[in-house]
């Protein structure tokens, strides 16, 4: 899905985010202000999104100081890490949670399998 597209987070934003990114971008001076980690450089590319550093789901608000610019690039790129994420911990929940089934040969009473006499 590229984009928004089956998303809601965008009813999740507060109503005035066109106000808000406004603001945030022009804070940040329209540049991206993604950091490398290996050389803890900010990229700088030209700036099209506003992005939560934590997200509202790991507790994160809507303040400014929680709000940073990112160009389209690094905020694919963050969006996609953190749905990968959860996504793996979706799975790692389901399998420990689902019961691992017992192979026939190992059930200690080979009569739990038999059928009731009639």
């Amino acid at each position: 899905m590229a984009g928004w597209e089956g998303s809601n987070r965008r009813q999740t934003l507060p109503p005035n985010w066109a106000e808000i990114r406004s603001r945030i971008l022009k804070r940040d001076g329209g540049r991206c202000q993604w950091v490398r980690g290996d050389t803890q450089r900010k990229c700088l590319r030209p700036a099209t999104d506003v992005d939560h550093r934590i997200s509202s789901a790991d507790g994160g608000t809507d303040d400014d100081s929680n709000l940073q610019s990112l160009c389209g690039w690094h905020h694919r790129w963050k969006s996609s890490h953190e749905g990968g994420q959860a996504s793996g911990a979706a799975r790692r929940a389901h399998k420990q949670a689902a019961p691992k089934p017992v192979h026939p040969g190992l059930v200690a009473d080979r009569r739990e399998l038999e059928p009731p006499p009639f």
